[in-house]
């Protein structure tokens, strides 16, 4: 099970929700259901009607992030990082219809 934090402007919900413009946790979700890549990235896509887009999930399954910056606690995982659309800064608003 991978948490999504609340997180600041630097990772969790608070961060990619309002930089990247992901709103919705089914969007999160879905890419969390799909492959873990070697760098702990998932990947998912968002469809609305005909039109899709890649959606990336960064995720640090660790008590501490790499940088030392953020510590979890005693038996928890930092959990999602970030999430984006692959290819753009700020995901389009249709992917949170």
């Amino acid at each position: 099970m991978i948490p999504t934090r609340y997180g600041n402007a630097d990772l969790g919900w608070n961060h990619f929700s309002g930089k990247h413009n992901i709103k919705k946790c089914r969007v999160v979700d879905a890419a969390l259901a799909g492959k873990v890549d070697k760098k702990l990235a998932y990947y998912g896509v968002a469809r609305n009607q005909t039109r899709l887009v890649k959606i990336v999930v960064v995720v640090q399954y660790a008590r501490r992030t790499a940088d030392g910056e953020y510590d979890a606690g005693r038996g928890k995982k930092i959990g999602v990082i970030t999430a984006y659309c692959k290819g753009m800064n700020r995901c389009p608003d249709r992917i949170n219809e």
